[in-house]
């Protein structure tokens, strides 16, 4: 694992195309193990030996002292998608003819097509299919009754696509994914992920790049200790695990982040609701485990 300096080294060559994006990921995950952290390294330790201060700063406690990050950063992967979706969007601006002969091939290679079955009097799809009375169909739109529905090949579908991308005949998600996940889609969302696709491979170098360098950036901010406060085990462990923190005014009760104070801090009136909102969300999750649908 690379120590805090070498990862900003790592960067700025990077930056400057001294090293490629390959050999730069080769050396930022090499002999990386799962399960390693960053803090159990002796880089990490002697950092922080330096600016661990000597009591914790939420509510002056001296009790196993620790570095608590106030953020965290996002995984590469993550990165790697909010970029796409950027350079997609580009792609989309700049490339918004698609070839229709092109398309069709990408969806008979990546979709089965499941035509959904239509009325052959009104064309609509709100069929209400019966099991004991004949004839077998009956249209909820203009109560038409029949046996055979009317399909539209995928060709149709398309071409109604290439017109009106917001008509109501291709709004159906009757496109599965050829893949393990076997996903429904509608032709909008194929041609998303067609554009995507194509984005990706044609900016492939830049897209890993930039995510990978926003990645570093995070993590390096991480390893400086940037974002940061001394705290003790109490006050750490009920920020990280129930995002909460010691109320500023009373400096006795924890509450949540996001509130301003504790309940006990409340004015009379708003600590009885709070109070009972709590002693309902109980009663609600007590009732779900007895029913076994918690």
């Amino acid at each position: 694992m690379l120590t805090y300096n070498e990862r900003i080294e790592l960067r700025e060559k990077l930056i400057n195309g001294e090293i490629s994006l390959e050999f730069a990921k080769e050396q930022y995950w090499k002999n990386y193990k799962e399960g390693q952290r960053s803090w159990h390294t002796q880089d990490w330790k002697e950092r922080r030996a330096k600016i661990l201060k000597e009591k914790c700063e939420i509510c002056d406690s001296t009790d196993t002292l620790t570095i608590q990050h106030l953020s965290h950063p996002k995984k590469y992967a993550d990165y790697e998608r909010e970029i796409t979706r950027n350079y997609t969007q580009i792609f989309k601006e700049t490339n918004s003819d698609i070839d229709k002969s092109e398309f069709k091939k990408h969806i008979l290679k990546k979709y089965n097509y499941n035509a959904v079955p239509l009325c052959p009097n009104c064309g609509d799809n709100r069929l209400n299919k019966r099991v004991r009375k004949l004839p077998k169909y009956r249209c909820a739109v203009c109560r038409n009754e029949f046996d055979e529905p009317n399909y539209k090949s995928l060709e149709e579908l398309i071409t109604i696509f290439y017109t009106d991308e917001e008509a109501l005949d291709v709004r159906d998600k009757c496109f599965v994914s050829k893949d393990k996940w076997k996903n429904n889609h509608n032709l909008s969302n194929i041609k998303y992920w067609f554009q995507r696709e194509k984005a990706k491979t044609k900016d492939e170098e830049l897209i890993g790049k930039e995510a990978f360098l926003l990645y570093l950036d995070d993590d390096i901010k991480y390893l400086s200790f940037e974002d940061t406060i001394t705290a003790c085990r109490r006050c750490a462990s009920n920020y990280d695990l129930k995002s909460m923190e010691l109320c500023p005014k009373c400096k006795e009760h924890y509450k949540g982040i996001q509130y301003p104070t504790c309940i006990q801090c409340l004015p009379e009136d708003k600590r009885k609701a709070a109070l009972e909102m709590i002693e309902f969300g109980k009663e609600w999750k007590a009732m779900h485990k007895q029913l076994g649908i918690d």
